[in-house]
């Protein structure tokens, strides 16, 4: 059994427009243990579970492959809530404060003037962090403690990711972010990161990117950021992992094949980061 799925339609926020919401929840949830999970927050939720909402047709298989790390003993039981995107993707996941960068004023005017709008990533972040992170807390046998929580996406679901362990070191223990686009808004994110990235011994961070299609550009992007935590000191292997998957494309399908690695690093048995204090 693949765990089980449950859906939140239309979920209200004081901060971002309403999107559907689905939990997703490990084997034995319901076996009345009583049992407290840890949990991964997803953006770009209707890609994970279900080919027929998925993009391009190929989900995640979140799901699937959850249930046969959980069974190999390769990660920790664990609850995914999938987050879905709206019309304002970008906006919401464009990191904002980047943007107001000293630098950065002429790029948000532009970037601002093509969506037709503000960059939305502090809302969708104060979204997450002040109502759905509550919700999820109330509703679900949680670990709710930043050692037990993190997040992921792709894209620039890997941008807001890691921008929100930047800002909110204390409720995130780590991101995944997949095939992350740096090229937007020229790399100004990797600038934004030389003086927000929290002190290594608290937080896990997992990159990756593929060599075709739009990932193609981003290895030059990842090799600034690789230097940033290692000047840090971030331990390659430990608490940061970078990945390079030669002819991979920048797709669901992709992601689907490996998303086993930052899944495993993140949730491993014994992957939660209790060292010393930011």
């Amino acid at each position: 059994m693949n765990g089980t799925r449950r859906r939140h339609p239309d979920f209200p926020s004081r901060y971002v427009t309403p999107r559907h919401i689905d939990v997703w929840l490990p084997p034995g949830y319901d076996a009345g243990t009583g049992d407290r999970f840890p949990v991964l927050y997803m953006h770009d939720g209707q890609n994970l579970f279900d080919p027929e909402s998925s993009f391009i047709g190929v989900d995640w298989n979140l799901s699937g492959t959850m249930t046969r790390l959980i069974g190999e003993g390769q990660i920790r039981p664990a609850i995914v809530v999938g987050i879905w995107n709206t019309p304002r993707r970008v906006q919401e996941y464009m990191p904002r404060k980047p943007l107001e960068l000293p630098h950065g004023q002429p790029l948000r005017e532009r970037l601002e003037q093509e969506w037709g709008g503000n960059a939305l990533s502090d809302h969708y972040l104060k979204f997450l962090t002040e109502e759905l992170m509550l919700f999820i807390d109330r509703t679900y046998r949680t670990l709710p403690e930043r050692e037990h929580t993190y997040i992921m996406g792709s894209s620039m679901g890997g941008l807001i990711s890691l921008y929100a362990v930047c800002e909110y070191p204390h409720l995130f223990a780590g991101a995944g972010c997949l095939s992350t686009h740096w090229p937007a808004g020229d790399g100004i994110v990797i600038d934004y990161l030389e003086t927000a990235l929290p002190k290594p011994g608290r937080h896990k961070f997992y990159f990756d990117h593929g060599t075709e299609t739009l990932d193609a550009s981003y290895e030059p992007y990842q090799q600034r950021v690789d230097a940033i935590l290692g000047a840090a000191g971030y331990e390659p292997g430990r608490n940061w992992l970078t990945r390079k998957f030669a002819g991979a494309e920048h797709s669901e399908r992709a992601w689907r094949e490996r998303i086993p690695i930052p899944l495993t690093f993140l949730l491993g048995p014994g992957g939660s980061i209790t060292l010393n204090a930011d």
